[in-house]
């Protein structure tokens, strides 16, 4: 009760004795709350004791005892002293000397603890303007003090350190670094971002990297803000084997961003040439809800990535820009495409390597006849660097430079009706136009128009249930009959080699997946359909059809399953658990040959402890997909946590058919609140004529509480270390 009367007199007229002049704002005043308050004779001294707060312009100090002095305006304070600043940064001293505004003045046995994380020990501090602290004879880590018998995991040693609150930096004179303390590493002058910092300029986290390639290597990142909103990150990276320089540039505008990752390298593996990579990648919102976006793949030579182990780890490079509008009802894009393969055994000139494409796409909803028309139109061309009007001695059947231009012009109706019984009647009717232009092809006509048209009528009859413990089930058998008119004109099929037989087109009029080639005559599809949702968390569904036609189709292929007039039966299930598990499964089943012609598999597990994933992919053989040798595939890929701070990784990817492995890695992961390490070794055992075997390991080791990448305050750990 005596302290809070004494609060609310001191917050009145406490304020009016600190005050300077007769008239001040309140963010100038200091107001001081205490157990016991004396002023002396003449007002000049005036002593507070037992519990003393301070608060001044959002500055809180906590102390056993301030005397202020009014002729020298500075206050004497004695600890423990707590200072609370209005960013979170606390202050810890056993006896201080500061001004009316905390802003200047001396603090014995001071420690500085930033972000709730970092933590800076000193003989003695010296506050500067508000803005500065300097101190002497330092000890900062960002790590649990254990006693003080217990040395940190690490620190850093110093004969001075001072920190600028504004520029959020801290400067080292004689600064050491010591582990279990044991110096380690020494360094004159060094400058460091405090935690609260999110873009310095500076180094970021070294990694060490050995390759069966490069050598032992290692890459030290420097971070370049660029105003508020863009960036530099120069990387170099140097082993016995290469010299190379990495760099990346962000950019964010008001409507939209770019990123730039670039790298030049000079090795011992390709000996007098600069060797590299360029890629770029941006997206711009702009009027009438348009979007632009562009990205560009660029590569020295064909092995680069792969030497490198770069993250940009691909076997085709695609570089495009598109300009795409999508609405409720339409949609638009207009795009240019460039492909690179760095696949060894494709060549370049023989592949559609540039690609152009324009689509506009409508939807109508007339009242009379009902239901919806859609209306389509593609412009498409595409073209390889080959002059050659002829299939060369390659292993493909395509002429090795044939060009193509097509105009395709799509129009549909479709409605659906429920009937009695709940049974569920749909009617599709669709016109295509398709006009071709084929070039530098000896056995091509030139010019093709064809014009298809095709109907179809589908049924399906819902059954939905509630069982008894609380679950929804659905049992939906479904049937569609078409028919598809026209005759193939003969244009070279040259994109409609790989089709693709599923739950989402078990029901199109055609599957081929671009428009040189439609399925023709009369075609039946049936299926069933099963779900189920139930309380306990888990929910399931089963997909099984099959379509029938009345004569063969020589365009499809075996791995089709497509090949025949009746198919292979499409088997199709997911399954999923609110614990996180997951799995999915579609396969194509030929019941004449009892077997698999095409299989594919995915699950995953992801809990808090553990996380594990695993898919499986067969392909039979197929001529018509140029593949001589059946493939099977498994990829693995999981994490385990040991404990809070150790983690564990790996993942492998394993070919069956050829019973070897493509390529595996193993990663380790230390992380506390002030320490993360990271540990990594992968093997690639591709082996061809632009790619070698070669085994990676990488290491990074970042120090928590300099702005590094990651804060450890999640993280607690005891003293038995």
């Amino acid at each position: 009760m005596r302290r809070s009367v004494l609060a609310c007199v001191l917050a009145c007229g406490l304020a009016l004795i600190l005050a300077t002049g007769p008239a001040k704002a309140q963010s100038n005043d200091v107001i001081l709350l205490a157990d016991q308050v004396l002023v002396e004779q003449g007002g000049d001294t005036l002593v507070a004791t037992g519990n003393v707060e301070a608060l001044h312009d959002g500055t809180r100090l906590t102390a056993s005892s301030v005397i202020y002095n009014r002729t020298n305006n500075t206050l004497d304070i004695q600890g423990p002293i707590r200072i609370t600043q209005p960013n979170g940064d606390i202050l810890l001293a056993s006896q201080a000397e500061l001004d009316q505004g905390f802003q200047n003045g001396l603090l014995e046995s001071a420690r500085f603890v930033l972000d709730e994380q970092l933590q800076i020990a000193s003989a003695r501090a010296a506050r500067v303007q508000g803005r500065y602290t300097a101190m002497s004879q330092v000890a900062a880590t960002s790590c649990q003090v254990c006693g003080s018998d217990r040395p940190p995991l690490w620190a850093i040693r110093a004969s001075r350190v001072v920190h600028d609150a504004e520029e959020r930096q801290i400067y080292f004179d004689n600064a050491q670094l010591r582990v279990l303390g044991v110096p380690v590493f020494y360094i004159p002058r060094m400058r460091l971002p405090d935690p609260t910092l999110d873009r310095a300029r500076g180094f970021l986290i070294p990694e060490l990297k050995t390759s069966t390639l490069l050598g032992f290597g290692i890459k030290l990142p420097y971070f370049v803000p660029l105003g508020d909103h863009a960036d530099l990150t120069l990387t170099p990276y140097v082993s016995p084997i290469t010299r190379t320089l990495e760099l990346r540039y962000r950019q964010a505008f008001r409507t939209g961003d770019i990123t730039v990752n670039g790298a030049i390298s000079r090795d011992s593996l390709e000996k007098g040439v600069a060797r590299g990579l360029f890629f770029a990648e941006g997206a711009f919102r702009l009027p009438r809800d348009f979007r632009l976006s562009f990205d560009i793949e660029a590569v020295s030579d064909e092995s680069y990535l792969n030497d490198y182990n770069s993250a940009f780890k691909k076997d085709r490079l695609d570089s495009a820009i598109t300009l795409a509008r999508s609405k409720r009802d339409s949609f638009f894009s207009v795009g240019l495409i460039h492909y690179e393969s760095l696949t060894d055994g494709e060549n370049n000139a023989t592949q559609p390597t540039i690609i152009g494409d324009l689509r506009y796409n409508r939807r109508f909803f007339p009242k009379r006849p009902g239901g919806e028309v859609r209306l389509g139109f593609q412009l498409h061309s595409h073209f390889r660097y080959s002059d050659s009007d002829i299939d060369g001695a390659d292993e493909d059947t395509v002429v090795d430079g044939r060009d193509v231009a097509r105009a395709n012009l799509d129009l549909s109706w479709r409605d659906r009706w429920t009937l009695p019984g709940g049974l569920r009647a749909g009617a599709f009717a669709q016109l295509w136009v398709d006009h071709y232009m084929v070039e530098q092809d000896a056995m091509a006509e030139g010019d093709y128009t064809e014009v298809t048209p095709a109907a179809s009528v589908e049924l399906r009859w819902p059954f939905v249930k509630k069982t008894g413990s609380g679950a929804r089930v659905l049992v939906e058998p479904i049937a569609q009959i078409g028919w598809i008119g026209g005759e193939r004109s003969g244009v070279p099929n040259d994109e409609s080699t790989r089709v693709e037989f599923d739950d989402g087109n078990l029901l199109s009029l055609s599957r081929f997946p671009a428009p040189d080639r439609r399925e023709r005559g009369l075609i039946g599809a049936a299926g069933l359909r099963w779900m189920r949702e139930d309380p306990e968390g888990w929910r399931a569904s089963l997909t099984v059809g099959r379509v029938w036609r009345d004569e063969l189709d020589h365009d499809m292929s075996r791995s089709s399953g497509l090949d025949s007039q009746a198919s292979d039966w499409l088997i199709s299930g997911q399954f999923a658990h609110k614990t996180g598990v997951q799995l999915l499964a579609r396969g194509l089943y030929d019941s004449t040959d009892t077997r698999f012609t095409k299989a594919e598999m995915r699950g995953k597990i992801d809990r808090d402890r553990y996380a594990l994933g695993a898919s499986y992919i067969l392909l039979t053989t197929d001529p018509l997909e140029d593949r001589d040798d059946a493939q099977s595939q498994w990829r693995v890929n999981g994490r385990y946590n040991i404990d809070r701070h150790w983690t564990a990784t790996g993942n492998t990817r394993y070919d069956i058919a050829e019973g070897q492995f493509l390529n595996a890695g193993i990663g380790a992961e230390y992380r506390n609140e002030c320490v993360a390490v990271d540990f990594s070794v992968s093997r690639s055992f591709a082996s061809s004529t632009n790619l070698e075997p070669s085994t990676d390991f990488g290491l990074t080791v970042a120090l928590t509480g300099f702005s590094t990448g990651g804060s450890g305050k999640e993280y607690r750990r005891s003293c038995n270390y």
